[in-house]
């Protein structure tokens, strides 16, 4: 049987730790592993492509290593299209990333868009992220959680398969190794707090600009969705895909929509 063949991405950018960490995972599956990254951080990028410039393409250090001066999305199309055209991936895999990506922050994510753009080009895709540690108001980020289960996690899903249309995020709890104690298939959880801020600051000559960014603040998740299980340690498997068509509400404007346009 011919060995796995696996493309890394991320969204943290080439020189992350998280992805580091991720090439040790990697290497627990396979020894024909490539890396393409973003140069740059990109997170929050989403499905983002550079459509109205060049992508340049840098090569690393060592044969199968690059990084683009894009976004995601760009790294895995031009993994799969062009770098590994002669023997495309068998499977994507996009992380570590440094913080969870849990709730509608996924739809957000450059870490779970770049696992979306290996589904869309036919290759299974897994995203993989580590929640951060809160200590006396600081946040740091220890990826020995991911490196200790990602491998098993990940042998299990390959072995087992998953739809061609679905990616798979796994998100691993802020806890040692050691304090974890579950795997849990969730499903997606949505907010019932707004955790989005922004702070206006002054820069030397008078003007104003703006940070975007975060409240830590908790929300109260239904048991079963991938927020519940990071609250209370579990690491999280949430199966997504992107129809984000909403079923319901098509049966309920069906009803009164349909046919010659209404007339204003």
């Amino acid at each position: 049987m011919r060995a796995l063949r696996v493309l890394l991405t991320n969204d943290d950018g080439v020189n992350a730790e998280g992805l580091r960490a991720l090439e040790r995972i990697a290497a627990h599956l396979s020894d024909d592993v490539w890396l393409v990254a973003p140069e740059s951080e990109q997170s929050g990028v989403s499905r983002a492509l550079t459509l109205n410039q060049p992508l340049r393409v840098r090569h690393l250090g060592g044969e199968r290593r690059f990084a683009v001066s894009g976004t995601p999305g760009d790294c895995v199309t031009l993994g799969v299209l062009e770098l590994m055209k002669d023997a495309p991936p068998d499977l994507v895999l996009s992380g570590v990333n440094r913080g969870h990506n849990l709730a509608e922050d996924v739809t957000r994510s450059g870490t779970v868009a770049a696992a979306i753009e290996g589904m869309a080009l036919g290759v299974p895709s897994i995203a993989l992220s580590q929640a951060l540690t809160y200590s006396a108001g600081a946040s740091s980020v220890d990826f020995s959680a991911a490196e200790a289960f990602a491998p098993g996690i990940i042998k299990r899903l390959v072995e087992v398969g998953w739809p061609s249309d679905v990616v798979i995020n796994i998100n691993f709890p802020g806890r040692p190794p050691g304090e974890i104690e579950a795997v849990e298939v969730t499903r997606q959880a949505f907010r019932d707090v707004q955790t989005r801020d922004l702070e206006r600051r002054t820069d030397l000559r008078g003007g104003d600009y703006f940070w975007l960014g975060y409240r830590n603040i908790r929300s109260q998740p239904a048991d079963g969705t991938d927020l519940r299980a990071f609250y209370d340690g579990r690491i999280s498997v949430t199966p997504l895909h992107i129809d984000l068509t909403h079923m319901p509400t098509v049966h309920a404007l069906k009803a009164v929509l349909g046919g010659p346009p209404p007339a204003a």
